[in-house]
This record gives structure tokens, sequence and C-alpha cells, in this order.
């Protein structure tokens, strides 16, 4: 058997993960007449077929199922040993891989750009999903994550800012439809509310429970969708009262006590037990902290 090279490994599995050499190339910043070399020569070197050609791109072998499902796993195994090398360097360099929930990707950039001012060696990595992403995955370092606070045993939660919900509606709404005082006016009214996923939250779902279907005009799976619905004055919806100061044209429905402002839990700072003394991540807490203080005061 010839000498195996890791460097061909790695285009493997990109290409695996990619479905074709032109984009597989483009990631790896290179020409798709390299990628097949290094495909060629791996297979070579193991007498083993990894891919099916198609013209529609590459298809994994039974072979090549098996280097994929192997590689994700060092490939995680890779991420965490950098992780814990550069804790114990607590060097402010490299890159930190931060996810947070959609709606509060936009709030954070200002606290972003001091934490880059400050460490300037250091890249961030940030990932707006409402998917939960568990720290053991070793795909990310932070997760900011809204709601209860986390229990998970090997997790580390730290409070960032109190979250409180109301219903609002732009001036020009009310003017012109006026805003419900008791349950019983709410089926007068456009609501613009989240779908099923979010249902589940008591804010939305004792709402949710006295609304006729034909007057919930709009609905998302995301929070950001409907704040802006509420914002461009299509109906009443619910937004989060840090969200809702930033638009002067917002009305918080308070002549009703079922859509006035309810605490939904907190924004929570959350990694793994292991990077409890990774300065990057601890740093970029208090900036954080510092950052979103103004407006739990608000």
């Amino acid at each position: 058997m010839q000498k195996l090279n890791w460097d061909d490994f790695k285009v493997a599995h990109t290409v695996a993960k990619a479905g074709s050499l032109a984009k597989a190339a483009a990631q790896l910043r290179c020409n798709h007449t390299t990628v097949l070399r290094h495909i060629n020569r791996l297979e070579d070197a193991l007498n083993v077929k990894l891919f099916i050609r198609h013209q529609r791109g590459y298809q994994l072998t039974d072979a090549g199922h098996i280097m994929t499902e192997t590689l994700t796993d060092l490939d995680t195994q890779f991420i965490a040993l950098e992780d814990k090398l550069q804790s114990i360097q607590q060097e402010f360099s490299g890159k930190i891989r931060v996810t947070t929930v959609t709606s509060y990707s936009a709030m954070l950039a200002p606290a972003m750009y001091q934490f880059r001012k400050t460490y300037p060696k250091v890249r961030i990595e940030l990932l707006a999903t409402d998917e939960v992403i568990p720290a053991q995955s070793g795909n990310i370092h932070v997760a900011l994550r809204a709601g209860p606070e986390p229990k998970e045993p090997d997790l580390i939660a730290r409070h960032v800012l109190s979250l409180k919900m109301a219903y609002f509606a732009s001036q020009d709404y009310i003017a012109e439809h006026g805003q419900p005082k008791h349950e019983s006016d709410f089926n007068n009214f456009h609501w613009l509310m989240p779908d099923k996923s979010k249902h589940h939250i008591p804010f939305i779902n004792q709402v949710i429970q006295h609304l006729h279907n034909e007057n919930i005009v709009y609905t998302s799976n995301q929070f950001l969708d409907i704040q802006s619905a509420v914002v461009s004055g299509m109906g009443i919806g619910p937004l989060s009262d840090n969200d809702a100061r930033r638009y002067p044209n917002l009305v918080r429905l308070d002549a009703c006590p079922l859509l006035s402002s309810e605490n939904v839990g907190a924004l929570w700072y959350t990694y793994h037990k292991d990077l409890k003394q990774n300065a990057k991540i601890r740093a970029l807490y208090d900036v954080l902290v510092q950052h979103t203080s103004h407006l739990a005061a608000g």
C-alpha cells in the first residue's frame, strides 16, 4: 500500500461535503484538477473507490460513507484540541465561534465590534440560528440562548439580559383601527403571529387561543419577520421590549392586560465547562454585558 497523505483525506472529506469537485475546489481555493489529483492518489493508495462519478456530482460509495463519518468525528476532536490548546496559551488570537438566536444577532453587533477593537487578532465566526447547537459538539465556543436558564450538566450559563415581551402595533395602524381593550375585541384586528413552532411559549399561546384563523393574517417561524411586519403597519404582533425601543413608531398595547409586558426568560451566555478558563470567552462575556446593560435598564 502506498503511503497515505492526510491532505488527501482532507480534500476527499471536502468533496464529500460539497458534492462536487468545483464546489470543493472553491472552498479549498485551488483548481479542480488539484482536487481530482488528491482524490485519485487517495483511492490508489487505499485501493478503494470512495466516490462514484456522475455528471451531477460525486456520490459516496459505502467506503466513502465510512470515511466521511470517521473524519467528521476527527474534525470535532481536532476543533476541541485547538480550543484546549488556545485556552492554555491564553492569547487573544485565533477565532471564537458564537451562535445566537436570529432575532438577537443584529443587537449584538456593537458588542462584537468593541470586542474586535480591543482584541484585533481575534476573528469572530457568528452563526445565527434558532436551533440549539450542543456545546459538546465542538462546533461552537459560545451559544447565546434565549429562554429559561439552561441546566445541562456540562454547560456553564451566565446571565446577559432579561427578556420581556409585549404586543405592539404601529401608530398608523392604531390611528386607523384603534387597539383592543379586552379579549373579546381581538378578532376585530389583524394579528401577526409566530407559527406553531412558537405556540408553546405561554405569552403567545394565551393570545392565540382567542384568535380566529382568518384574523391571523401573517405568520412566520422567525420573530425577526414578525417584528418587520409590525413595524410596517400590517397589524398587531409580539416583540421584545428591547427590540421595540428601536422603533419610535411602535405603540405598546397596554389597555388589555393579556397583551402587556411579560418576562419570558433571559439571554444566556453558555459554554462548555472545559472552556471556563478560556480568556477570549471570559472577555467576550464582559463586553456583551457592558453593551446590553443599558437595554436592561430601559
